[in-house]
């Protein structure tokens, strides 16, 4: 039996990264203790604040939301879950009953909005679509109309924070991802916490510092109901980074956090002024654009689509 390098119960887990074995108990206070450490670092939560957690119902945004629900308990917050049915078949409507499932435990208000009853057609349809007219892959199609569709509800329901279930291999892939690309202003929105615009509600992002795998294990620890599985439309030029990275952090451990910290170190000083765009309103939703329409309404119209709904939650 290999024993916890704290107090001599059972390990469970190997953390590579400092070289020592934890047991259940020291494993889950650490990572609970890892999780406050950065919403205190980074101000990511303010007493009485009322955040909105997007919760697929995979391990990160289970284990995000069980954090962030026990965190505001002590700060007197209030947390709701939201969830995007992107109509994925297969894939997230096995995911819905486990995000309900948590909501209810946590005694949790769990608002969802499909893409079906927004945009009249289901992932699956749109990227058929986006297929034949040469449109985006449906990562990037659905991705656009998520974060459009999160702020919006975000905003709608009074939200003082928007909390995003990404943790560090998700941040450090997109960190590579875009510095690959050359995107400053995407890069620089990878912070721990972006500040709203006029439009925008101001997006958290507390796990980035906890790995997929510990979230995992947290997870099964505390006997939480979660989701497994992979999205079918996921790959591209993500699943080739995640994949080098992975290896790197195989034979290199702490190749993540050193990736994350050289990040942190250089975002303040990237020639990023957000100043420099005038935000309207879109003409066909209302939320904030840079030009006639919203990323999302432009997308919609170039695969000749109607958006059917502009407000998303009822009163």
């Amino acid at each position: 039996m290999v024993e916890c390098s704290f107090c001599g119960r059972r390990a469970v887990h190997y953390q590579r990264t400092a070289g020592v074995y934890r047991c259940d108990r020291c494993f889950v206070e650490n990572l609970e203790k890892r999780f406050r450490r950065t919403v205190a670092k980074n101000n990511l939560v303010e007493p009485r604040d009322k955040i909105v957690a997007a919760v697929s119902g995979g391990t990160d945004s289970v284990s995000n939301l069980h954090l962030l629900a026990q965190h505001l308990e002590y700060r007197k917050g209030e947390v709701l879950s939201l969830t995007i049915d992107e109509g994925i078949g297969g894939y997230r409507d096995e995911s819905l009953p486990v995000v309900k499932e948590n909501s209810q435990m946590l005694g949790v208000e769990h608002k969802i909005l499909s893409f079906e009853k927004i945009f009249g057609k289901s992932l699956d349809e749109l990227a058929k679509l986006s297929e034949e007219k040469n449109g985006p892959d449906p990562c990037t199609l659905c991705g656009i109309l998520r974060r459009s569709l999160l702020n919006q509800a975000a905003r709608e329901l009074h939200a003082d924070k928007l909390a995003i279930g990404h943790n560090l291999d998700d941040v450090v892939q997109t960190i590579v991802l875009n510095y690959l690309k050359g995107d400053l202003s995407r890069l620089y929105r990878l912070g721990p916490d972006l500040e709203g615009r006029e439009g925008f509600v101001p997006r958290i992002k507390p796990l980035r510092e906890i790995s997929e795998k510990e979230a995992a294990i947290y997870a099964l620890l505390n006997d939480l109901s979660v989701h497994i599985g992979t999205c079918p439309y996921i790959g591209g030029m993500r699943s080739e980074v995640r994949e080098f990275i992975n290896r790197m952090e195989k034979n290199h451990p702490t190749t993540k956090y050193r990736i994350l910290r050289m990040f942190d170190k250089i975002r303040p000083h990237l020639p990023v002024n957000f100043e420099d765009f005038e935000l309207k309103e879109c003409e066909r939703c209302g939320e904030p654009a840079t030009g006639q329409l919203c990323r999302s309404c432009e997308l919609l119209e170039e695969l000749g689509v109607e958006r059917r709904k502009k407000r998303l939650i009822s009163d």
